[in-house]
């Protein structure tokens, strides 16, 4: 039995060392054939023996991966900011569509590590709880995590207004989350106080209209329409100076990706602004 199996080895030894050189009088075809058959021979021997690396060539013919094969390619992260009424949510929703990232705001983001009870989540809840603003370490720890997450790490990202201040921006930088491109919604101010003006909501169906813009069709509906408090023109400036009091300084840590949008127009044009400006910065 033994020799047997010495014998078949010995044969398969004497095949591969085989060598085929063509005549003069076989076809160009067959001989360019038999070129890539031996190529392709060669290199999975070499590939077995671990001789091989990517560059390497045989008779024209590529012996190695393709430039690039194998690399994890970075998932796309996105960051939108705009005041309060500039149009980020409808933008949003157009965003995560056409890009099929992972739509985040801080909102949604703190909820959900509560939920979870993760530390962090803990630890936001405790300030939550007792009325305190949630510290900028606490919320960078809840971005941190969720960015992390498998949809995020596969599908990539969308920071829906944040970070909001320059320490939260420098505290993204830190942790070596990078985005690839910021986009900035710009709306003059008094358009943002018109929108907000105007907006009503319903309390049964959580709709929200615009008394100039869309208002409802239905007068039952429009008679049991009501308006968030701080949807007055007082409270929305007050909401807008500190808008401007600290985006100036998130802009400028992005200012090498950063795209300013005029967010005045049709949301459908906006889109495709928004869209271009995207495309343009992930392709440089």
């Amino acid at each position: 039995m033994m020799a047997s199996v010495l014998i078949g080895l010995l044969f398969i030894s004497q095949v591969s060392a085989f060598t085929f050189t063509p005549s003069s009088t076989t076809s160009a075809s067959s001989r360019s054939s038999w070129g890539r058959i031996t190529a392709y021979s060669f290199q999975q021997r070499q590939q077995r023996n671990g001789l091989l690396n990517n560059s390497m060539k045989c008779d024209g013919v590529s012996l190695g991966m393709a430039e690039g094969e194998g690399e994890k390619k970075k998932p796309l992260g996105l960051i939108i900011a705009g005041a309060p009424a500039s149009g980020k949510g409808t933008q949003c929703e157009t965003i995560k569509e056409t890009y099929g990232v992972v739509h985040l705001s801080t909102g949604d983001m703190l909820r959900a590590a509560v939920a979870a009870k993760s530390e962090v989540g803990i630890s936001a809840k405790e300030y939550m709880d007792s009325g305190k603003l949630v510290p900028d370490e606490v919320i960078i720890g809840v971005v941190k995590d969720r960015l992390d997450e498998l949809d995020c790490r596969t599908s990539g990202w969308l920071l829906d207004g944040f970070p909001r201040t320059r320490a939260q921006a420098d505290a993204l930088a830190e942790a070596g989350i990078t985005a690839d491109c910021f986009v900035f919604l710009d709306v003059p101010d008094s358009v943002l106080v018109e929108r907000v003006v105007g907006r009503r909501t319903d309390p049964e169906t959580g709709k929200i209209y615009h008394m100039t813009f869309s208002p409802p069709d239905d007068e039952e509906v429009l008679a049991r329409l009501v308006q968030r408090s701080d949807d007055t023109e007082e409270k929305v400036k007050v909401r807008l100076e500190q808008f401007h009091a600290n985006v100036e300084s998130v802009m400028g840590c992005y200012k090498d990706i950063s795209c300013e949008i005029d967010g005045t127009g049709n949301p459908t044009d906006v889109s495709k602004t928004i869209r271009d400006a995207i495309d343009a910065k992930i392709s440089a």
